[in-house]
């Protein structure tokens, strides 16, 4: 679905990304992982437009979209959320999920009914302003706005960052659910245990490069990862 080939990006006199491939197969969740500065952000602000690769290629089921300006990303099926979660604090959570749906031509009513069974707690607070969830709340909440868009890949960047235990579980699980109903998922990660359970292939990033690649079991029981990313001390 997704190829990457030698990308590289720069900020002014500094590269952030130096020659970077990697692939996502559809229907497959891929996480990147790697440390903060590693690359892993950037890498998905250039999956949707808003960081143009200075050279190297992007191709979406085929079409070559490394020029694609980021305005038209949603319409060609990737939505991407953010670091931060980035939701509109001013407007209710059904404003939310209804800015979701911006530029769709059909009627959307069946998809905001998904939303409010894949996440409960939003239907609950429909009428409440998105500056009055908690962080994990909005959190769903910035998932089921991308979700809107009807996506067939969905970028998601550190959906973990700042919750607590039994809601990053409560997050994955969703995670789980959104790619067994048809969406194809990357997501970037630094919680690595969270994010290897539950994809089938990753990608570690160290200083703007892939450093190495596997499928997730394997990345379970790589002692660089168990050692750097797991906390575990290998012998």
């Amino acid at each position: 679905m997704l190829s990457v080939k030698d990308a590289v990006v720069r900020y002014g006199a500094i590269t952030a990304l130096h020659g970077v491939s990697f692939e996502v197969n559809q229907g497959e969740v891929v996480t990147l992982l790697g440390a903060n500065g590693a690359g892993k952000s950037t890498t998905l602000r250039m999956l949707s437009g808003l960081h143009a690769p200075t050279s190297g290629t992007i191709t979406f089921d085929g079409d070559d979209i490394t020029n694609v300006k980021a305005h038209m990303f949603s319409s060609m099926g990737i939505s991407h959320v953010p670091e931060g979660r980035r939701i509109f604090p001013e407007m209710t959570v059904q404003e939310n999920l209804e800015m979701g749906a911006y530029g769709r031509k059909d009627n959307y009513v069946g998809d905001m009914e998904r939303m409010y069974s894949l996440f409960p707690i939003l239907k609950e607070r429909r009428k409440q302003l998105g500056g009055n969830l908690s962080g994990g709340e909005q959190q769903m909440l910035a998932i089921g706005r991308a979700l809107m868009s009807q996506p067939r890949l969905l970028l998601l960047d550190e959906p973990s960052m700042g919750l607590a235990p039994m809601i990053i579980d409560q997050i994955f699980r969703i995670i789980g659910e959104i790619r067994d109903g048809g969406t194809t998922v990357l997501v970037v990660e630094q919680n690595a245990a969270h994010a290897l359970r539950l994809a089938d292939r990753g990608y570690v990033m160290e200083n703007g490069v892939i450093a190495f690649s596997d499928t997730s079991e394997k990345l379970l029981h790589d002692p660089r990862v168990r050692a750097v990313y797991l906390g575990e001390a290998v012998e």
